[in-house]
């Protein structure tokens, strides 16, 4: 098992800002790639692979295996819609 890395402070004003940023950032690598001929299925499964892979290496495997067993009851809340705000 891999040892987390500590995580990032509780400011919330800070947290959603930096949020924001890091989505137009992945906005606009997304674009790129898709721009450059690369399927957006296919962008979508790298861009989990890596957001999975950072995240067990912050949190650890099962802290991560939490996250996704919650995320059906999630994706059917729209938390995920992109209507929706990044919070």
């Amino acid at each position: 098992m891999n040892e987390p890395r500590p995580r990032v402070d509780n400011d919330a004003p800070g947290i959603a800002a930096q949020k924001r940023l890091a989505l137009d950032y992945l906005s606009e690598a997304w674009s790129d790639a898709v721009a450059d001929g690369v399927a957006p299925e296919i962008v979508a499964h790298a861009a989990l692979f890596a957001a999975f892979a950072d995240l067990v290496a912050t949190y650890g495997e099962e802290a991560v295996a939490e996250l996704a067993r919650s995320l059906p009851k999630r994706i059917e809340a729209l938390e995920f819609s992109l209507e929706r705000a990044v919070h």
